[in-house]
């Protein structure tokens, strides 16, 4: 099964020219963050957590798979001695996580391999292990109703009690705050990967499953992590999935960056539409949806003005480049009005879903 890795996406541009300490330090912080906050490979009874034994060998078995190779380090060990006077061998399988640490913080040799895909494969672990670590998150929030609804039930059934030890507290609160302390923990993780990151010198960010190139810091602060913070709940997923392409697209030059940002946004605008009931099922286009969230008799979602704006924006930029131009010339943006573009799918994306 194909895997979406770093070091594929941005194999075509150059990044790194050099593996130094700055980049040796953030290996190893990078795989403690892992290995000491987000899965801890031990139990409290000093063995293996099997479940977490589980998830290292699934992230080096689908790295491992992208690279190219049978295993990142070796996971056998073997090894000379001796015992009263006799030699004997002492070998046996070494842990997943350490494994992957071996190759994490293994010394750069160029005459193996150039600084720019050493560095990217390492980023690719990292980008896996938090990937994976969302992904888990997001299950948790998924069928945190659920538990919420069964932890209801016992708490009826433990108040009906008329006998026997009744244990204090809520059940519902203790699912939610565990729930919280959950999120909570992995927006710290991911909190301080990306400020190692900027201690790294690395003008990289992870969000939502992906790193990606962060360009303006300003710009990031006040319009990129908004954003990903509130297309992270599954409803708005194609969102993230398009806006995530398009940063892809225009960080690796690839073609027509501005039109996945603007299938972003229309998607927004249709989800919208669906959560209110606003949606007919006649719809021809992004137009008639436009016209939903203008209506009066909804209540005016926007205004007149603000319809112009996305209006004209699908009519004079996604339309260029969401058909074919025939015997003209391919439309051709700037790199500063692809920024544009993705600027203002990203800002009126974070703008429509706050209003709800």
């Amino acid at each position: 099964m194909l895997t979406d890795v770093f070091f594929r996406r941005y194999e075509k541009r150059p990044m790194f020219d050099a593996v130094g300490q700055r980049e040796s330090t953030l290996f190893v912080q990078a795989y403690r963050i892992v290995n000491e906050q987000i899965w801890t490979y031990y139990g409290y009874d000093k063995k293996v957590d099997e479940s977490v034994k589980a998830i290292w060998t699934s992230i080096h078995d689908h790295l491992s798979m992208e690279i190219g190779v049978k295993e990142l380090s070796p996971k056998w060990y073997s090894y000379q001695t001796e015992w009263m006077g006799k030699p004997i061998t002492n070998s046996g399988w070494c842990n997943m996580n350490s494994v992957v640490e071996q190759w994490l913080n293994v010394k750069f040799a160029p005459e193996k391999m150039d600084a720019d895909a050493f560095v990217k494969r390492r980023l690719s672990f990292i980008e896996l292990a938090f990937r994976t670590r969302e992904e888990q998150v997001r299950a948790a929030n998924e069928k945190l109703p659920g538990v919420l609804q069964q932890a209801a039930i016992q708490d009826h059934l433990a108040k009906m009690k008329t006998t026997g030890i009744r244990l204090p507290g809520s059940r519902v609160d203790g699912v939610k705050a565990a729930n919280e302390s959950l999120n909570a923990a992995f927006q710290a993780n991911v909190h301080e990967l990306n400020q190692r990151f900027k201690q790294a010198g690395m003008p990289l960010h992870y969000h939502n499953g992906f790193i990606q190139i962060a360009q303006d810091e300003q710009v990031q602060a006040q319009i990129e992590q908004p954003f990903w913070n509130l297309v992270k709940d599954p409803q708005w997923k194609n969102v993230s999935i398009d806006m995530a392409e398009a940063i892809d697209l225009r960080d690796t030059g690839g073609r027509d960056p501005s039109f996945y940002a603007a299938k972003a946004l229309e998607s927004t605008i249709k989800i919208i539409c669906t959560i209110k009931g606003w949606e007919k099922g006649n719809e021809k286009g992004v137009s008639d949806y436009l016209n939903h969230l203008e209506s009066k008799a909804n209540g005016a979602f926007i205004e007149g003005w603000e319809r112009q704006s996305m209006q004209r924006f699908y009519s004079d930029v996604r339309n260029d480049l969401g058909h074919g131009p025939g015997s003209k010339d391919m439309p051709n943006f700037t790199p500063q009005q692809i920024d544009q573009t993705i600027d203002f799918c990203m800002s009126w994306v974070k703008s429509l879903i706050m209003r709800l």
